[in-house]
């Protein structure tokens, strides 16, 4: 599988809108990321370019209408992200993560449930 492409924190706000609905169009981007967080429309088109040149977009132009698709999933860039934060923090360790995240959560009974049996699941294997 080729390498992920690094998605910066504010780009990743945008992939977000992509992800949630696309095709989409650059206005429809824009006017959804100028409500919520005070963005410039040149800016967040400079975003679009940004993602499209990393491959985390693609896109075709219909006339000068342009519709963005996501290239890469949430699910895929979850686990990169979540790879990289872990080496990065943890030095590829696991067991002091979940530690530190279990410790610092707010648990429900069936959330604590669900992770026993994540761990026994994990165990049998």
């Amino acid at each position: 599988m080729p390498s992920l492409p690094k998605i910066s924190e504010a780009e990743w706000i945008v992939m977000e809108v992509v992800w949630k609905r696309n095709p989409i169009t650059a206005l429809e981007v824009v006017q959804q990321l100028t409500a919520h967080k005070q963005w410039q429309d040149q800016t967040i088109r400079t975003m679009l370019r940004r993602l499209i040149r990393k491959k985390a977009l693609t896109y075709k132009a219909e006339g000068k209408v342009f519709y963005y698709a996501p290239a890469v999933s949430r699910e895929q860039c979850v686990r990169g992200e979540s790879r990289s934060f872990l080496e990065r923090v943890f030095g590829g360790a696991a067991q002091p993560l979940l530690v530190q995240l279990v410790q610092e959560s707010k648990l429900s009974t069936n959330e604590i449930a669900e992770l026993k049996k994540i761990l026994r699941d994990k165990e049998k294997k």
